[in-house]
């Protein structure tokens, strides 16, 4: 029994360094995605706007940040980490800021507004829109109320919201959210692999600690019950 268990502790002590390594290595490789996706913030130098009390700004203002921060957490329903807003560290590189980034981006974008100019008169279901100049408010297309005004929201065979809808929602305006969602992905799968492979590290570890004490308990002087109940069995009477 104790060499079975003395064999037993050796397997798990080797299978648990053998996840522990293996955890490790993600650990590192973890570590190289990190600093990778670091080097691509710093190279588009994107910073956030902070005051001199470490409150976060927009254009100069605390108001501003704190419709983005609505639109953010409210209408988009992110659950946002206030510790990825460092105003030591305003370089956009955490999943929070890149989508507070992407939030900036869509506010201004939804309450701006887009001059659309007719050159001629266009008669659009039963409607006569005269040759002139229209002003659009973003936020107000759509029969949403206040969630309107975004792409989808937009009539793209009316004559004033067709061409506003390419103004306001440019391919730029597209460009930058599709590369701030990369980041936002990148940054979540990170911070995701490098728990699971601290918790592979601490599983593996477990494991060997596991094996050592089995290794340990079937290396003991004490004797094994098997044998003593073998030694107390009486031997049968000689005729």
């Amino acid at each position: 029994m104790k060499t079975r268990i003395r064999q037993l502790g050796i397997v798990m002590t080797v299978l648990g360094l053998i996840f522990a390594v293996g955890g490790a290595y993600a650990f590192t490789q973890v570590q190289e995605g990190y600093s990778s996706l670091d080097a691509f913030s710093t190279a588009q130098n994107v910073e956030l706007s902070y005051n001199e009390d470490g409150d976060l700004t927009d254009r100069g203002t605390t108001e501003g940040a704190e419709g983005i921060m609505e639109l953010l957490t409210v209408e988009w329903g992110y659950p946002i980490k206030d510790a990825d807003f460092d105003p030591n560290d305003p370089l956009v590189n955490t999943a929070t800021e890149y989508m507070y980034q992407m939030a900036t981006i869509g506010y201004h974008t939804l309450h701006g507004t887009q001059t659309v100019v007719l050159s001629e008169d266009v008669e659009y279901n039963d409607e006569l829109f005269a040759a002139g100049e229209y002003e659009l408010f973003v936020r107000t297309v759509g029969d949403r109320g206040d969630l309107g005004g975004y792409w989808t929201d937009f009539d793209r065979r009316h004559p004033v919201e067709g061409p506003a809808r390419s103004q306001a929602w440019s391919g730029t305006t597209h460009g930058l959210f599709g590369e701030l969602g990369v980041g936002v992905v990148t940054a979540s799968t990170l911070q995701l692999a490098n728990g699971v492979s601290v918790l592979i590290v601490g599983l593996g570890l477990t494991i060997s600690l596991l094996g050592v004490g089995m290794f340990w308990a079937g290396s003991s002087k004490e004797p094994d019950a098997e044998a003593t109940t073998a030694d107390r069995t009486p031997e049968p009477a000689t005729v």
